[in-house]
């Protein structure tokens, strides 16, 4: 009996070896490099290093290994997410990262991360908020980096692509304004990406190609030109479903939208 006993157990601890083998070949951790965080635009650290780093290894990304999420990552992710199936959202969650790390499971990093690096995506945000691009363009007064001007571009052609030159640059403008407002957040990623803030971020349409005239609109806002006055705020009367909007002080109509303060 005991003899029985004893090979009884034996099988049931090879089945749980073999059974635990299994799961870690079918399912890779990515915690052994990623970390649990979310990788959004505008994040820095070690998880946008490895990002990059694997990105570039299957072509995807050819910019520098520099650890911070900005316009060319962004692209390289969603081109990605795109051929492998998964929403195209430019959010680094669980599924991107097990897909990344399927596809790159040779990938070694090539450089020690910086000292900037290890931070938390709030941590990120922060430094944002306080520390200057480095690759700041001289050409604005308010330290906006390339990328976030290409942001600017894509949401203005979102927002109002159908609107007459005048109506780009007013948008255009209503992002700077809340930029310098201290009721809003003061990067441009972080009024744009704001919860709620603009219909070209929820229904993705921030993400389709910018025209010449929307990107030529932005440099205009950046210059100095504001339609609008001043305005923070901008609604389409004919689709607008908030009855909060139309209580602001509403200062002019540049084509299909009313301007407010």
């Amino acid at each position: 009996m005991n003899k029985r006993l004893i090979v009884l157990t034996f099988c049931i601890v090879f089945v749980l070896v073999v059974a635990f083998q299994l799961k870690g070949k079918f399912n890779p951790p990515t915690e052994e490099t990623f970390s649990k965080n979310e990788v959004r635009y505008g994040a820095t650290g070690a998880d946008v290093r490895e990002l990059q780093g694997r990105l570039k290894f299957i072509g995807f990304y050819n910019g520098s290994i520099d650890g911070d999420y900005g316009y060319k990552t962004l692209t390289a992710v969603k081109r990605f997410q795109g051929e492998f199936g998964m929403k195209v959202d430019g959010i680094v969650g669980a599924k991107t990262k097990l897909k990344l790390w399927e596809a790159t499971k040779d990938w070694k990093p090539t450089a020690p991360p910086t000292a900037s690096e290890g931070k938390t995506e709030g941590d990120s945000e922060n430094a944002a908020s306080n520390q200057k691009p480095a690759n700041m363009l001289p050409s604005n007064n308010l330290g906006l980096s390339e990328q976030d001007i290409n942001l600017m571009a894509n949401a203005v052609n979102g927002e109002a692509r159908g609107e007459p030159y005048i109506g780009q640059v007013a948008v255009a403008a209503v992002i700077l304004n809340r930029v310098k407002s201290p009721s809003f957040p003061n990067t441009v990623s972080g009024v744009i990406f704001q919860p709620g803030a603009f219909t070209a971020v929820a229904d993705g349409q921030i993400w389709l190609t910018p025209s010449e005239s929307t990107k030529k609109a932005v440099k205009e806002a950046l210059g100095g030109l504001d339609p609008t006055g001043g305005c923070i705020y901008y609604f389409n009367p004919a689709t607008a479903t908030s009855k909060w909007i139309w209580s602001r002080p509403q200062v002019k109509n540049i084509g299909k939208h009313i301007f407010c303060k």
